[in-house]
């Protein structure tokens, strides 16, 4: 038999195996990208292949598109 608890500074929960009930817990996380503090947000429809993320300022956003890849960043090499 398995059991896990877990315990928080409010509450238990036991989840015991032999038990077949469905069982969910959730706890709301932050919102958006986790490297936003700004709260600017990432542009990506125009995404392809090898993209990378970059700030761009003018737009006030991250962006991942055909601008900056692995490929335009070497000179046509690979990483």
């Amino acid at each position: 038999m398995t059991t896990v608890n877990i315990t928080t500074n409010k509450n238990t929960v036991t989840v015991d195996e032999s038990n077949s009930s469905v069982i969910t817990v959730a706890t709301q996380g932050p919102q958006g990208p986790q490297f936003s503090s700004s709260g600017a947000g990432l542009t990506d429809p125009n995404r392809v292949n090898k993209s990378i993320i970059y700030y761009d300022s003018s737009a006030s956003s991250y962006k991942a598109d055909s601008t900056w890849t692995t490929d335009t960043l070497t000179n046509g090499g690979n990483f």
